[in-house]
């Protein structure tokens, strides 16, 4: 650990360094950027931390810190404080992949049945789906039960995971060859990967991008950081006035997974976004064979949606292919539980920012806002400042709107009577699903607290009888209806999925 912390500092440097060599021509920039950041975190009140990469295809431009990493332990962000990149992981994951398939050690195209023996994938879906499908969310299959366990609960073992294997089931709402963005693909690839070739995702990413680049600061394995004294920047919310509450649900080994498990630090983006820009080679020096990188960003399936003020046309692997005005961007952003991450480049403008800040409910958009300045700024758009304070403007609007939506819901909430028809203990206990795991009802003050692996929450008032409304999943109320038998809780159903009372 000491080691990769070394080696960390001394990648920082040199990026710093190499920065103010060649950002000839875009000087002005990191200047006017940090106005603009610290301008916005002051109008808009809510934001602990945030750190931005930007750079072109000689290398990084300008990379800053700004804020707190967490607001239990208020360490200053730098370019070196990791954050939580989320879905962004994406990418990584399927360059990993690509780079077995350019080896040989895997054809990407060829049905999982050719390869991935012994799984419980349905024969007709293993013989018509490939690794390619699954990456660019257009397998046409679903398999909620182990995305829940690796990104949520936590509640899992390679065992179980390729036991689970037998829970993909096609995806009534998306068929084969249509685009459905979903977590599964990527689990469900990688559980089928492990088990062929005997690395975790985790060993596949390191050993196929993060130590090719010289990423040290880029890891899944965050209880490893935290235990080695690093402040990884923690998830927050700033629902109502006030600083920022830290998010119920962190991060850790358990549920990082394929399709959102990194942390990052703005030096370790900017090398990622040089590679992607310049297609594989960072500091003059090709890391990967040609037209790999390039690979990924290639569109495999027809997308027609938005994202903010991106539109989105196709994705590759890991990548959506989109429009910001004029530009083609390709991106891929990320967001989770009070974190929230911006990945973007401009192949044609040769030039990328990534983006990642701590607080996901009032302000998360200033992730994108921080990088549109960046790009328009580089455009050389007119009378910038006014055009980004009514921006920020509306970000403040939004911010407040929410709050009060928030405010009013749970006021309503609370009003509710009580719908669960016996006292509390008598659904006190633990409950099994074969698919989704254990979920515990204990007694708290004031009432029940549920459980499922890492999350957990106090239960309110459902609409209907026997049934506890719950934010397992922050400002995602979800209801769990129990059957009653003979004056005590049998069963409970979660997510279409029955537990039964042990």
């Amino acid at each position: 650990m000491r080691v990769r912390v070394l080696f960390a500092g001394l990648a920082a440097s040199a990026l710093l360094v190499a920065g103010g060599a060649h950002a000839q021509g875009r000087s002005d920039l990191g200047p006017a950027l940090d106005a603009f950041v610290r301008r916005a975190l002051d109008r808009t009140e809510a934001m602990p931390g945030l750190s931005v990469a930007v750079v072109d295809d000689r290398g990084l431009i300008h990379a800053a810190g700004f804020g707190v990493a967490d607001v239990e332990s208020p360490v200053p962000v730098t370019v070196d404080t990791p954050f939580y990149i989320a879905s962004s992981t994406k990418s990584f994951t399927a360059l990993a992949i690509a780079a077995m398939d350019r080896r040989g050690e895997v054809d990407i195209d060829a049905p999982l049945s050719s390869w991935s023996t012994g799984s419980g994938v349905p024969a007709d879906l293993a013989a018509t789906v490939s690794l390619s499908d699954l990456l660019s969310h257009q397998s046409g299959v679903r398999s909620d039960p182990i995305a829940m366990r690796v990104a949520f609960s936590g509640d899992w073992t390679p065992t179980e995971l390729w036991r689970l294997t037998a829970e993909t089931q096609p995806n009534t709402e998306a068929d084969h060859g249509h685009f459905e963005y979903t977590n599964a693909g990527y689990n469900l690839a990688t559980v089928l990967m492990e088990r062929r070739w005997g690395r975790d995702w985790r060993d596949l990413v390191e050993q196929e991008v993060l130590a090719p680049l010289g990423m040290t600061r880029t890891t899944a394995r965050i209880d490893a950081l935290r235990a080695g004294g690093v402040v990884v920047a923690g998830g927050h919310f700033a629902d109502g006035p006030g600083p920022a509450r830290r998010s119920p649900l962190q991060k850790t080994d358990a549920t990082m997974q394929s399709a959102g498990g990194l942390v990052s630090t703005a030096s370790d983006m900017a090398i990622w976004l040089e590679a992607q820009i310049n297609e594989g080679v960072v500091g003059g020096r090709r890391v990967f064979p040609e037209g790999l990188v390039a690979s990924t960003h290639a569109s495999r399936v027809v997308v027609d949606g938005r994202s903010g003020p991106y539109t989105r046309h196709g994705y590759g692997l890991g990548w959506y292919l989109g429009r910001y005005a004029d530009d083609l961007l390709i991106h891929h952003f990320g967001g989770f539980a009070g974190s929230r991450a911006h990945v973007s480049f401009m192949p044609d403008g040769r030039l990328g920012v990534a983006v990642m800040v701590n607080e996901d409910f009032a302000a998360g958009d200033l992730a994108d806002l921080v990088a549109n300045y960046a790009y328009d700024f580089a455009a050389g758009m007119s009378d910038i400042d006014t055009v980004y304070d009514a921006r920020l403007d509306a970000l403040v609007t939004q911010r407040d709107e929410r709050r009060a939506r928030i405010a009013a819901a749970v006021a309503e909430r609370r009003q509710r009577p009580r719908t669960l028809t016996l006292a509390d203990d008598a659904y006190v206990g633990d409950y099994v699903s074969p698919a989704l795991g254990r979920l515990t009802v204990r007694p708290t003050t004031g009432g029940l607290e549920l459980s499922i692996g890492a999350m957990r929450a106090v239960a309110e008032a459902a609409t209907q009888p026997d049934a506890a409304r719950v934010e397992l999943v922050p400002f995602q109320g979800q209801v769990i209806q129990f059957e009653v038998e003979d004056g005590r809780a049998i069963a409970a159903t979660f997510s279409g999925y029955r537990y039964v009372r042990e």
